[in-house]
């Protein structure tokens, strides 16, 4: 059946791409808790420029 005049083609798209879809998974997730482990860290702890400073301290309190 055409669909505004496109044919059905059987063309692959996930099984040629899935490793970069793995390996976009494994980065995002390897930066995200490389970022909240640099974040919490004993140096950037106080800082104001920190933007969970504030809730880094009511972390601390408790």
């Amino acid at each position: 059946m055409a669909f505004f005049g496109l044919r059905k083609w059987p063309t692959p798209i996930v099984k040629p791409l899935w490793p970069f879809m793995v390996a976009s998974g494994v980065t995002f997730y390897l930066i995200s808790s490389a970022q909240t482990s640099g974040v919490r860290s004993a140096q950037w702890r106080n800082d104001p420029r920190n933007p969970y400073a504030a809730e880094l301290a009511k972390e601390a309190i408790h």
